[in-house]
């Protein structure tokens, strides 16, 4: 087990000079606590296991480590079938979308070709993406994997570093029967480097990183201290058939920048935004049952500042790596403590601050003691402030 508490910098590591002049490019000098415990030993080729939430910089150590190792050892591929020397298995198509944006920005002054494979999005296109150039990295989300590889369209024989990340979320999800068949595909666990990540460790998680690495450095970093300090989080006594009106009085007298609003429910996404729409407030949603052209599109318009207001969903909310953030607001609070801290954790990233507003109902009353033990301080409601 492994805290970091030491702040390290990148050039600490002497990697190679494409990679550091793509982390100069982002403007990055310090690694954040997850990459400063994981990249000693990712580097020097151990198995790591991880256990950090999004938004915690480990995207930028599973790939630092991929492009370091491919940069020292190249390799010489052809042939017709795909076999990427890197897969990186995501729960959700926004998430591995936002790896292959991240994999593009750290490999830009290298040759890497990096490939996204996710479901609900055009498979010829994907194929031809991958039948381009020998692969380097693939992305991907664990059901259309399995679409291109019983379609020997992609082999995974020659994967020397395998990523399984947010493995907590693959298993809520259901995905654990395919990522274990497509673990098997690619070579036994001593003949690859597995990097394996996940929020939360309970005795599942753990059976899986037991059967899928060898010896690990498991690393545990202590959920978003960081997110809890920098944001200022108020709770908001009001009644359940209340809230809509508390949100458009809050949106129309306060006017926030640029606002994520998360509810637990996609019906409740699709009728908030509707009810919102009509108050004559602009808000797009983002949530499982929207078609993911759509929803990439709000997300990039929100991204843009286009777009300042946003409705999610948990499983939406995964994917937003969005800077400038203002408010998080909680419509409903989340039945998992963890997700509290994952949602308000969008914003006060970077070292900027935030605003967490959570709506307290008589619904919502009794998740508040287990947030307030997993945030490590007293929750007091007050009446909205408007």
């Amino acid at each position: 087990m492994h805290d970091n508490e030491e702040v390290l910098t990148f050039a600490e590591f002497a990697l190679p000079p494409t990679i550091t002049a793509a982390i100069d490019d982002l403007g990055f000098t310090h690694c954040t606590p997850i990459q400063g415990a994981v990249l000693p030993y990712s580097l020097s080729d151990y198995d790591v296991t991880g256990q950090a939430q999004t938004g915690t910089g480990k995207t930028a150590a599973f790939l630092i480590t991929i492009l370091t190792q491919q940069v020292e050892f190249p390799t010489e591929k052809s042939g017709p079938v795909a076999t990427p020397r890197a897969l990186v298995l995501a729960p959700t198509r926004e998430l591995a979308l936002q790896i292959e944006a991240d994999a593009h920005d750290l490999s830009r002054h290298m040759h890497a070709h990096v490939v996204a494979v996710v479901g609900g999005m055009d498979f010829d296109r994907q194929q031809q993406q991958l039948e381009k150039r020998p692969v380097d990295i693939l992305v991907a989300t664990p059901g259309r994997l399995i679409d291109f590889c019983n379609r020997r369209i992609v082999s995974l024989r020659e994967v020397e570093v395998l990523v399984i990340d947010e493995a907590d979320r693959m298993l809520d999800m259901g995905f654990i029967p395919d990522v274990r068949r497509i673990v098997y595909q690619t070579p036994k666990k001593r003949d690859r480097q597995t990097l394996f990540f996940s929020a939360t460790f309970n005795d599942d998680v753990m059976n899986l990183a037991d059967q899928w690495t060898i010896d690990p450095m498991h690393v545990v970093i202590q959920p978003e201290q960081v997110a809890v300090d920098t944001v200022d989080q108020r709770f908001w006594h009001t009644s359940k058939a209340d809230k809509a009106g508390t949100l458009v009085q809050f949106i129309q007298h306060k006017k926030p920048s640029h606002t994520l609003v998360f509810v637990n429910r996609r019906d409740q996404a699709r009728h908030l935004v509707s009810h919102l729409n009509r108050q004559g407030i602009e808000c797009e949603g983002l949530a499982g049952d929207i078609p993911q052209r759509k929803r990439l599109a709000t997300l990039n318009r929100f991204k843009e500042g286009k777009t300042n207001l946003v409705v999610a969903t948990d499983v939406a909310g995964r994917g937003i790596h969005v800077e400038g953030i203002s408010h998080v607001i909680n419509y409903d609070l989340p039945d998992d403590a963890e997700d509290y801290v994952h949602r308000i954790g969008r914003t006060g990233r970077a070292g900027a601050s935030g605003i967490s507003i959570s709506f307290v109902s008589e619904d919502d009353a009794f998740n508040l003691p287990a947030i307030e033990t997993f945030i490590g301080k007293e929750i007091v409601c007050t009446h909205p402030d408007l």
